[in-house]
């Protein structure tokens, strides 16, 4: 059959866009701002005032709560402006940005600005299937975040860009060797050394429960001059869930323990820097510990950061696993150094 003119040229037409669009770019995913709903909590200690636990002083809390239905599963964050704005990420595969806000008196008072994007594959599609998105460790430097993924496991690097995140921009080797990682128990903690300590600012991550022969944690130094593969000493049957480094080089760990029994535990834990090495195994004190007569839940992010009058901060949040048992809770200490 001959075409007409009018009609060649849109045959011509549609042929140029079937043969173009596979690598026509498939647009990310959108961010959804959604309302945050915060209930101040200003006892940690529930049914007492006090407020010092060891080196730990807290200052505020809050129960978070929304209408959406993403919200929640809350496994880390990173503060981009101290004690302010944050970004952060679920183990059900979204990033999240916002600001906590604080009243007169430096108590925590809300969250705003609250936005959720789901995470995308390296064409740009939405990751539907938890296995591939379970992130559950990150760490924040020079406007990248690095993630650690456990199931799928993995440790990636992405550009922040709040209006538009996109697949990472590259993958790390994680130094453990594979087969050492357990299916759900993988890395929980990913954080930048001190800038000037021994491994000059490169990369830390910490499985949460994958353990060598001896019962110890996997971890390794990923970047920096002494890269390679130590352990934690698991103390109890409390697991890594995040880490921070302190300024004075030491690490700073969240540690959670649970039982049908007893419920939830969480645990503060300073791992002495000097620790840290390749092929050692590291360990250090508990500084404070809290069970369910405290307000705490399942505790798994944290950021340590230094407000405005010289205080060391330390903020915790908790992943309520999208279920109404359990709650998302913001918390703030100062850490004391005497």
């Amino acid at each position: 059959m001959i075409l007409s003119g009018r009609c060649a040229r849109r045959t011509l037409f549609a042929c140029v866009l079937a043969c173009a669009s596979p690598a026509v770019a498939v647009p990310g995913t959108p961010v959804e701002t959604i309302e945050i709903s915060a209930r101040p909590i200003s006892q940690f200690h529930i049914g007492r005032d006090e407020t010092r636990f060891g080196p730990l002083e807290f200052v505020g809390g809050l129960e978070m709560t929304s209408q959406a239905r993403d919200f929640g599963a809350l496994s880390a964050f990173r503060f981009l402006k101290p004690g302010s704005d944050f970004i952060g990420v679920t183990d059900t595969g979204f990033w999240f940005f916002g600001t906590i806000t604080h009243d007169a008196d430096r108590r925590p008072s809300g969250v705003s600005n609250f936005r959720l994007q789901q995470m995308v594959d390296a064409s740009g599609r939405p990751i539907d299937r938890k296995w591939e998105a379970d992130a559950e460790g990150l760490a924040v430097r020079d406007g990248i975040a690095t993630v650690g993924f456990e199931r799928d496991q993995r440790v990636a690097q992405f550009k922040i860009d709040p209006d538009n995140m996109k697949a990472p921009v590259r993958q790390l080797d994680y130094q453990v060797p594979a087969e050492e990682l357990r299916q759900n128990r993988g890395f929980e903690t990913v954080t930048h050394a001190n800038a000037y300590g021994q491994h000059a600012g490169g990369l830390i991550v910490v499985s949460e429960r994958s353990l060598d022969e001896a019962g110890n944690v996997y971890a390794a130094i990923i970047e920096g001059p002494h890269k390679g593969v130590f352990t934690v000493r698991r103390d109890g049957d409390f697991d890594v869930t995040e880490g921070a480094f302190l300024p004075d080089g030491d690490l700073l760990l969240l540690e959670r323990s649970f039982s049908i029994a007893r419920g939830v535990k969480m645990r503060l834990r300073r791992i002495y820097g000097e620790s840290v090495e390749k092929g050692a195994v590291a360990d250090g004190p508990v500084l404070m510990e809290a069970d369910m007569g405290y307000q705490i839940d399942n505790m798994e992010g944290l950021d340590v950061w230094t407000r405005d009058d010289g205080a060391l901060m330390v903020s915790l949040i908790s992943d309520d696993n999208h279920s109404i048992l359990q709650r998302n809770l913001y918390l703030e200490f100062i850490l004391h150094q005497d």
